[in-house]
């Protein structure tokens, strides 16, 4: 862990991390990359640690004497990272959150940072959407650098792109992957990162171009809609107790956390947490709306229609193995042989 800031080099890239208002729970994800560890990708990747609240040892002035040779162009800033959610409180003033020690708001340190940033990336989904942090009446006035919300324009402004011409790289989720983190930072670092590389609300597509559904280990339940109906059952979660996994975009279960989990191995449904607004959804997160016995939150990538005439085929031709276990918090009816 850098001990005090480490001086600007021709050949690497200088990062700079800062926390805003948020729980830290990215960083604390963050440490927990693997193959290779955090430090390990930055070095390989030519990135340069210039100050992380949580890694690094210095601060105060130390930090505050970064920031004065970075706005004096003494010292090039090629990625800034944002975790947590801009404050604009009260009244758009920012003074809910003052950079300790400068007098000065949070929010203009970052709006004045990210207009020399080379790349901007906003990490979780309070920095990207507001998140957590935006929830309840949102008091603090928390939003995200380039959103607020689903809306495009958060602190920077739609319109806003960074001097490579990025606009927000928003990296989301709650807490984010630690890979998610790292993958882009190496493929803004090597050059193989364009705008392509981004879906529709500025995330990353290595992540989002895949259903936390896909590689779900209660998939044979969900094909058979054989369901949970309480938190302790092996079922598929989505009918009765609020997954959202066939509609969030994120690859939870093939990019498996700390080597081996994921929510929905841990027996707790998908909220969809890289999406903007999912910490209001309007209903507990473990309870499923419906209409007519139907449930509101359907699949993504398939009409509603044909979902509702395969759901009750396939609840017709469930298998009493699956039947049984869905409603069981351990097998129940063992897989036999039909020979």
């Amino acid at each position: 862990m850098p001990e005090k800031i480490p001086e600007p080099s021709a050949e690497k890239l200088n990062l700079l991390w800062l926390q805003s208002n948020g729980c830290g729970g990215c960083s604390m994800s963050l440490l927990c990359a693997e193959s290779p560890d955090l430090l390990t990708s930055l070095e390989s990747a030519g990135i340069n640690l210039l100050w992380h609240p949580s890694l690094s040892e210095a601060s105060g002035s130390e930090l505050q004497a970064v920031l004065a040779r970075i706005l004096a162009g003494e010292l090039r800033l090629d990625l800034l990272c944002l975790e947590g959610s801009v404050i604009t409180g009260p009244q758009g003033s920012g003074r809910f959150h003052i950079l300790a020690g400068t007098g000065r708001p949070m929010m203009d340190w970052i709006r004045t940072l990210s207009a020399v940033a080379r790349h901007v990336v906003a990490v979780g989904t309070c920095a990207t959407y507001g998140g957590i942090t935006a929830a309840g009446g949102n008091p603090s006035g928390a939003t995200g650098l380039q959103y607020d919300g689903a809306d495009r324009g958060g602190l920077l402004g739609r319109d806003f792109v960074a001097r490579d011409g990025l606009p927000v790289i928003n990296i989301a989720g709650c807490p984010t992957h630690p890979n998610w983190v790292t993958e882009t930072l190496v493929q803004l670092a090597i050059g193989a990162f364009s705008e392509q590389e981004m879906d529709e609300l500025g995330r990353p597509r290595s992540y989002t171009n895949h259903l936390v559904h896909h590689g779900c280990p209660r998939n044979e339940y969900y094909e058979y809609k054989a369901s949970a109906e309480k938190p302790s059952d092996l079922g598929c979660l989505m009918e009765h107790l609020g997954c959202l996994g066939t509609q969030a975009r994120a690859d939870c279960n093939t990019r498996l956390w700390n080597g081996d989990g994921s929510c929905l191995r841990g027996g707790h449904a998908c909220v969809n947490c890289t999406a903007p607004g999912f910490e209001e959804p309007g209903h507990a997160f473990n309870e499923t709306p419906k209409v007519a016995g139907i449930p509101v939150g359907l699949p993504t990538d398939m009409p509603k229609a044909w979902f509702v005439a395969l759901a009750s085929l396939s609840k017709a031709a469930t298998p009493k193995r699956l039947k049984e276990n869905a409603v069981a918090d351990h097998v129940v009816v063992p897989l036999r042989s039909l020979t």
